[in-house]
């Protein structure tokens, strides 16, 4: 299983209804509104680094009000 945070920037007053809309998604664990540099940061896993990509382009990305996203996978070291 493959996890990754995924930080958010979305258009202004979007914040809310990108993470309430991501949060339906499946594969998405949490999505959360936040302050600082982004605007939301969502927990997301897959069984393997191309599902993620595709939960990512494919899911996560078309949803409206979104303008930057980050992938971080999680690490194990």
């Amino acid at each position: 299983m493959v996890h990754a945070y995924i930080l958010i920037q979305t258009e202004v007053g979007k914040a809310a209804a990108v993470a309430s809309e991501i949060s339906g998604i499946t594969g998405v664990a949490t999505a959360e509104d936040v302050t600082g540099p982004y605007d939301v940061i969502v927990r997301a896993e897959a069984e393997t680094v191309d599902q993620l990509g595709q939960l990512v382009v494919a899911r996560i990305q078309n949803v409206e009000g979104i303008t930057r996203t980050l992938t971080c996978p999680v690490v194990h070291l």
